[in-house]
C-alpha cells in the first residue's frame, strides 16, 4: 500500500457559506426578467406607492391648516357671542329708559295743560265779562294696535261764563278762535238769566287744547319767574 502526500498544495475547495443572511442580487433579477407586463406591473405598483404617499403628504397639511383655522372660527365665534349678549344687554336698556322717558313725558305734558287753558280763556275774556267753571269733558282713549303705544287722548273741556252785552260774546269767541292752544271751538247756546236783579247773557264754549307752536312759547329763568 502506497501513501502519497501533497506538499505544493492545490487549489481550495470553496468553502461552504456559514452563518448570516445576503441580500439577493436584484439587478440579475430584473435583468432576467423578460416579460414587460410585469416590469409595467411594477412601475404601477411604485408609482401608487408614490401618488398615496403624497397624497398623504398633502391631506396631513390641508388638515393641518383646517384644524388652525377651525381654532381661529371658534374664537371668533366666542369674541362674537360676548359682543351679541353684549349688544342685548345695551338694547333691552336702550328700550327700558325709552319706556320711562315716554312715561316722563306723558306725566311732563300733562302737567302745564291746565295752567295754559286757564291763561289763555282767561286772556281771551273780554271786559264786563266773568266765568262761571271750567270743566274737563270725557275723550274715549284710543286703542291700541299692532303693540304700539297709542297717543294720548286730546283734552276737551267746557267754559261756562257771563256778559253784559252780546257783543263781549262774540269777541270771545273770537278771541279763543284766534289762539294757537285751540281748536275745535264749538259755541254752545246763549241764554238770558237774571242775577242779583241784573239780566245778563249766560253762554258756553267748548274747545280742544293742543300744543302750540314754538314760536308762540316764551321761556324765562326760574329766578325771574319766581320773583
Amino acid at each position: 500500500m502506497r501513501i502519497e502526500v501533497n506538499l505544493l498544495g492545490g487549489p481550495k475547495k470553496a468553502r461552504k457559506a456559514g452563518g448570516g443572511l445576503s441580500l439577493p442580487d436584484f439587478s440579475q433579477m430584473f435583468a432576467q426578467v423578460k416579460d414587460p407586463l410585469f416590469i409595467g406591473a411594477i412601475a404601477a405598483v411604485v408609482a401608487a406607492v408614490l401618488f398615496i404617499g403624497t397624497l398623504f403628504t398633502l391631506q396631513q397639511a390641508k388638515l393641518a391648516s383646517l384644524e388652525s383655522e377651525v381654532t381661529e372660527a371658534r374664537a371668533e365665534a366666542r369674541r362674537y357671542a360676548t359682543l351679541l349678549r353684549q349688544k342685548r344687554q345695551a338694547e333691552g336698556l336702550r328700550d327700558s329708559l325709552v319706556v320711562e322717558l315716554q312715561a316722563i313725558r306723558e306725566i311732563d305734558g300733562d302737567r302745564y295743560v291746565w295752567p295754559h287753558v286757564m291763561e289763555e280763556v282767561t286772556r281771551a275774556l273780554p271786559d264786563y265779562s266773568w266765568l262761571v267753571g271750567i270743566a274737563a269733558l270725557p275723550v274715549p282713549r284710543p286703542v291700541m294696535t299692532d303693540s304700539v303705544a297709542p297717543p294720548p287722548p286730546p283734552v276737551r273741556f267746557e267754559v261756562d261764563g257771563r256778559t253784559s252785552e252780546i257783543a263781549a260774546y262774540t269777541r270771545f269767541l273770537r278771541r279763543m278762535a284766534a289762539s294757537p292752544w285751540f281748536t275745535d271751538i264749538v259755541e254752545g247756546p246763549a241764554t238770558t238769566v237774571v242775577e242779583d236783579e241784573k239780566a245778563m247773557r249766560a253762554f258756553s264754549v267748548t274747545a280742544t287744547f293742543q300744543q302750540a307752536d314754538s314760536a308762540f312759547m316764551r321761556t324765562v329763568p326760574v329766578i325771574e319767574s319766581v320773583q
